[in-house]
């Protein structure tokens, strides 16, 4: 079998990028992007797609964050569309369900007070959907949240700015959802985990249709 590898770089005059992505991977996660929080982030994505993922990025953080946390969106969306290359033979759409066991990777991930949902179709389509949060995107943070802890600094609007940049250039339709949580790490990352999931189960091989397109239009 080919392996579905891919190594991007990237850089502008505001971040430098590299990055190396298995699809077939163990979990196995290298990355550091200056922000503690957003590694963590990738990390568990890695762990919860069984993908490996070795990331470095050097931005402009003094300036803000918005630069790295949109730019590696950007390399890993990138990483994406290279390694999956026609995208013959896989599940395409990332419901969350395993055919062999439906009671298993359901892409509804909890994390204590929280549920998020994902669900991607890796279709050639660029679109993102963010619900549940949109009044918390852009929240301005008080003096009291910028030292509370890394979580709440990291505002909800960056992880739409980061899923926006991989749907645009994975172009895939990429539907996140917060159907209910407050905590601010917690949500962030029941986010990153539910979709950690549903992108395991779409990128998957299906020995039934192994070479095969799965779209009738012949082409994705």
């Amino acid at each position: 079998m080919k392996k579905r590898q891919a190594t991007v770089r990237r850089r502008t005059g505001e971040t430098n990028i590299g990055l190396t992505l298995n699809l077939d991977g163990k979990g196995r996660a290298s990355v550091k992007t200056g922000i503690p929080f957003f590694d963590h982030m990738l990390n568990l994505f890695a762990k919860h797609s069984a993908m490996d993922l070795q990331l470095r990025c050097q931005g402009d953080l003094e300036v803000d964050a918005h630069h790295t946390v949109e730019d590696c969106g950007l390399v890993l969306g990138t990483a994406f569309a290279q390694a999956l290359g026609d995208k013959r033979g896989i599940r395409r759409y990332g419901t969350g369900f395993d055919l062999r066991n439906p009671l298993t990777g359901e892409a509804y991930v909890p994390m204590d007070e929280c549920l998020a949902r994902c669900v991607v179709d890796f279709s050639g389509r660029p679109y993102l959907v963010w619900r549940g949060l949109d009044k918390a995107s852009h929240k301005k943070i008080t003096p009291q949240e910028k030292t509370q802890d890394a979580s709440s600094a990291f505002r909800f609007g960056l992880a739409r700015e980061f899923f926006q940049a991989f749907a645009n250039e994975a172009r895939c339709n990429l539907h996140l959802e917060l159907l209910y949580g407050e905590e601010p790490h917690h949500v962030v990352e029941a986010i990153f985990k539910a979709f950690a999931r549903a992108v395991d189960i779409a990128c998957q091989q299906d020995t039934r249709i192994s070479g095969i397109l799965p779209s009738t239009k012949g082409k994705l």
